[in-house]
C-alpha cells in the first residue's frame, strides 16, 4: 500500500479526534497549551494503539479469507465512513459541554474517537501492510490534527466541526473504493 493512501487514512481517521479537539478548544474559557497537548497525546496514541490490535486479530483469520479479503477492506472502510457521516449529520447531543480535563472522560472520548481505526487495522492485515509504519502515521497525522483542532476551537464557530467529520467519512469511503477496484483490475 503506498504511503499516500496510508496518510489519507490517517487524515480520514482523525476526523473524528480532530473535530471532538475543536469542539474542546470551544469548552475552554482560555487556551491552555498543556491541555491542548494532553488531548493531542491522547487522541494521537489511541488512533496509533487501534489499529495494531485490529492488525494482530485480523492475522489470525487472514489465510481463511485471503480470497476475498479487499471485499472486507472495502467494506469495512465503507460502513466506517459512511456510519461517520450519518453520525456527523444526525446524531444528537451538546460536545461542547464535554470536560476533557476529566481524566475518564478523555480516555473514554480517545477510545470513543479511534474505535474505527480497529477495523482499519484489520484491513491493514488483510492487506499485509507494514503496521507500526501505519500505525506511528496514523498516530502522528492524529497528534497534529488534535492540537491543531484545540487551537482552531477556540477560534472558531461549533459549524466547522460536522463538516471535517463528513469529510473524514468520504475519505475512508474513497479508499476503501480504491482498495477494491485495485484488486479487481
Amino acid at each position: 500500500m503506498e504511503l499516500t493512501t496510508i496518510f489519507l487514512i490517517a487524515v480520514g481517521l482523525s476526523m473524528d479526534a480532530f473535530a471532538v479537539s475543536i469542539s474542546s478548544g470551544l469548552c475552554m474559557d482560555r487556551l491552555r497549551w498543556r491541555s491542548a497537548l494532553r488531548i493531542a497525546l491522547f487522541f494521537g496514541g489511541f488512533q496509533a494503539l487501534m489499529p495494531v490490535i485490529g492488525y494482530f486479530a485480523g492475522l489470525t483469520i487472514r489465510s481463511l479469507i485471503a480470497s476475498f479479503d479487499h471485499w472486507i477492506a472495502f467494506g469495512l472502510l465503507l460502513f466506517v465512513g459512511a456510519r461517520m457521516i450519518y453520525e456527523s449529520l444526525f446524531k444528537d447531543g451538546d460536545e461542547g459541554k464535554m470536560n476533557t480535563e476529566d481524566l475518564p472522560t478523555l480516555v473514554m472520548l480517545s477510545i470513543a474517537t479511534s474505535i474505527d481505526a480497529l477495523a482499519v487495522g484489520l484491513s491493514l492485515s488483510l492487506l499485509k501492510v507494514d503496521i507500526i509504519a501505519a500505525a506511528s502515521l496514523i498516530g502522528v497525522v492524529t497528534f497534529s490534527l488534535s492540537f491543531a483542532g484545540v487551537l482552531l476551537g477556540r477560534r472558531t464557530g461549533r459549524a466547522l466541526g460536522k463538516r471535517v467529520e463528513v469529510l473524514g467519512g468520504v475519505i475512508l469511503m474513497g479508499i476503501g473504493l480504491k482498495i477494491l477496484l485495485s484488486h479487481l483490475a
